[in-house]
């Protein structure tokens, strides 16, 4: 089941986020930032087990901009379509706020070209994203593939 991130999900996105950032896979975001934007997060709860599987994050950058971030499957939830499902209901809910542009900074290109997403230079992204890049420990040799997708709605 997907739904909106709640203050008691903040511990299961945090521990997700973590697993992928020692793997190198993703960037961890500190528990501090995650209650700061807890809006902007859905979850995918397997309700058999009341646990938090999976998480993303919607994060809108300027009127007609934001970007999917924050995406991660449980591993033992992996292969069953809950990152698909995810990105889905992100794009599904830029399309309510009528967002005209969508991108990713991402470790799987190949998993957002299946949504329409091109790569595309990082130096096409606005100034005001790389906020957040500051603060990683990769900054400023950044090695995540910028994607962007063009809404048509």
């Amino acid at each position: 089941m997907i739904r909106k991130a709640t203050f008691k999900d903040i511990k299961a996105i945090h521990a997700l986020l973590q697993e992928y950032g020692i793997k190198g896979e993703l960037l961890p975001r500190p528990l501090t930032k995650l209650y700061d934007h807890l809006r902007d997060f859905l979850v995918y709860e397997d309700a058999k087990k009341d646990m938090v599987v999976g998480c993303c994050a919607l994060q809108f950058c300027w009127e007609d901009l934001a970007e999917i971030r924050s995406l991660a499957v449980h591993p033992g939830y992996t292969g069953e379509k809950i990152g698909s499902m995810l990105a889905e209901a992100a794009l599904a809910e830029a399309k309510t706020f009528d967002i005209k542009k969508i991108f990713a900074l991402t470790y799987r290109p190949g998993f957002f070209k299946k949504f329409g997403f091109v790569q595309i230079d990082r130096s096409e992204l606005p100034l005001k994203i790389w906020a957040d890049c500051i603060l990683c420990v990769k900054f400023p040799d950044c090695d995540e593939t910028a994607m962007m997708k063009q809404m048509d709605w």
